[in-house]
């Protein structure tokens, strides 16, 4: 059974979901795709990992970096996971595009080329909203498109950030990585 947590930012009321161990889930409530992951038998409760998180946010939310990140366990498919490991990757204060993250993946997989739109599918079915960065992934032409938080929460995120609204392909090192 998952457990439960909410957190009220300055965008709105955050669910926070875990396995007991792990966050699994972290949505604006009500976003799209809210939370598709997330059984209707499930506890609120108190657990060490939402404490983790909560601190988490509450550095985010003062327009700090955070320096740790909290247990991360998101249950998806392998390319998924594949997806929202490159998203961990993102600098605080950057942005990429779903172009650069099909170049990356193909890359990393020793293939010619992934569709764009399927990197775009698994970015905006990210269950970690925040702390896996996919707020900061644009569209080619430096566009906001394709949050499931609504494009009003992204722009305030990249502004929080200080992110320039232009694709970088900037690689910061990988902060804890989502397991296959």
């Amino acid at each position: 059974m998952p457990f439960t947590s909410h957190y009220n930012s300055p965008l709105g009321g955050l669910t926070l979901a875990s396995d007991g161990e792990a966050l699994v889930g972290l949505w604006f409530d009500g976003q799209k795709h809210f939370p598709n992951s997330l059984s209707a038998d499930h506890s609120t409760t108190a657990l060490p990992v939402f404490q983790e998180t909560c601190r988490w946010l509450n550095v985010y939310f003062s327009g700090q970096i955070p320096d740790f990140t909290p247990k991360l366990n998101p249950q998806g498919t392998p390319f998924r996971k594949a997806v929202w490991n490159l998203l961990l990757e993102i600098p605080y204060g950057k942005t990429t595009t779903y172009g650069e993250l099909a170049k990356r993946l193909a890359r990393t997989r020793n293939v010619a080329t992934i569709s764009a739109q399927a990197v775009g599918g698994a970015v905006g079915h990210n269950p970690v909203s925040l702390i896996v960065p996919c707020h900061r992934v644009i569209g080619t032409d430096g566009s906001l498109v394709g949050y499931a938080g609504g494009l009003d929460r992204k722009q305030w995120l990249l502004q929080l950030e200080a992110a320039t609204i232009a694709a970088s392909s900037n690689q910061g090192s990988s902060q804890k990585q989502i397991q296959p």
